[in-house]
């Protein structure tokens, strides 16, 4: 349960390790995307809630002027929507008579659209639509690169959309991608190119399908990692980007994202068994560090940090009396979206003092 007896009180007063969000760089992130996305490039912001998981975040997003969120799962949604969000994109497939049944339930309470790459998929959602009384809203996943799920451009996704716009359970939306394909690229210039050529087989995509007489309300893409270029690519409706309100190593280094972070973990130095390394109680368990090593905040001379199951080492590039044992730490976490995940809450601090507590209740909805 969410520890709200601690709202008031300094951070020192938190047991580690613990989840923290700074409040002021989160509302400047949110407000940052905000103003890129949709009053500079003039499309619709749907972010992700998969690093989130909150739908208090959510909704701080949509007094923002997003237009609702991304989902992952069709749980996350259920959370989201049980939280009075109101306009999901689930930007998967959601495939079995379980899940298929509980979108179509789902689809009376909020305005749920889900992603569909096949006629097998299509033809159950089309079932439990006509079964539940309702129109299930799809859109097409495509294919521009990533080599994930999703058809190919062009005829593939063309016919696709035929044998959508004549089912009386479905009502066809439009497009998604994800243009990953420029995640990693440094160089500004070319990673313009690759969105944009990427995008532009989406859009053209669209084109075919409205040409074949098929209306196409939605085109949708854009991650944390391209967001900034995606929003002004011809032809994009809509913005998925959600992660970087929070931030993280990866999003920055590998990413080339300019949002900082407002995630961290707070964690108590354990040990000090050489003056060159420090130990503390975060590990895998609290935080990752996948696809980059996490930071230490405010120490720039650190040389290594590694992390265990239970425990997390630093190794500093010099001798150093502190932190001592006993002492609290931050940390910035190298993926947020898998760090999010391991925690039950998150605080929300302002000016040190904990402001908020914010249940993380999409976490572990995985079905």
């Amino acid at each position: 349960m969410p520890q709200l007896n601690y709202i008031g009180q300094g951070i020192d007063q938190l047991d580690t390790p613990v989840l923290l969000v700074d409040l002021e760089v989160l509302e400047r992130n949110i407000e940052r995307m905000a103003r890129v996305i949709i009053h500079e490039a003039g499309v619709r912001w749907r972010p992700h809630t998969k690093g989130m998981k909150t739908p208090a975040l959510a909704h701080m997003a949509i007094r923002a002027g997003a237009s609702g969120v991304t989902c992952a799962k069709l749980g996350e949604a259920e959370v989201m929507a049980a939280a009075g969000v109101r306009k999901i994109l689930i930007a998967n497939q959601v495939v079995g008579k379980q899940k298929v049944t509980r979108l179509a339930n789902l689809r009376r309470h909020a305005n749920v659209i889900v992603a569909v790459d096949s006629v097998e998929n299509v033809d159950e959602l089309d079932r439990a639509g006509i079964t539940k009384g309702v129109k299930l809203g799809v859109v097409i996943e495509v294919d521009v690169g990533m080599k994930r799920a999703g058809l190919l451009p062009g005829e593939p996704t063309l016919t696709l959309a035929r044998e959508i716009a004549g089912r009386q359970g479905l009502r066809f939306e439009g497009l998604m991608t994800w243009e990953s394909i420029a995640l990693k690229i440094q160089d500004q210039e070319e990673k313009k190119r690759v969105v944009e050529t990427a995008l532009e087989e989406l859009v053209g995509t669209a084109q075919l399908c409205r040409d074949a007489g098929i209306e196409v309300n939605i085109i949708s893409c854009g991650g944390t990692g391209t967001y900034w270029l995606s929003a002004f690519a011809p032809g994009i409706t809509e913005i998925q980007a959600g992660g970087g309100i929070l931030g993280d190593v990866n999003y920055r280094k590998n990413f080339g994202v300019d949002l900082p972070n407002s995630l961290t973990v707070l964690s108590t130095v354990t040990s000090r068994p050489t003056s060159g390394r420090i130990l503390f109680d975060a590990g895998k368990k609290s935080m990752s560090g996948e696809l980059a090593d996490c930071e230490m905040v405010g120490m720039p001379d650190v040389e290594r940090i590694w992390l265990s199951a239970e425990h997390g080492a630093i190794e500093m590039a010099d001798p150093c009396a502190e932190p001592r044992v006993g002492d609290r730490i931050e940390l910035i976490p190298g993926y947020g979206d898998l760090t999010v995940a391991l925690h039950d809450e998150l605080y929300g601090i302002r000016d040190g003092v904990i402001e908020a507590v914010f249940p993380l209740l999409g976490r572990g909805r995985l079905q």
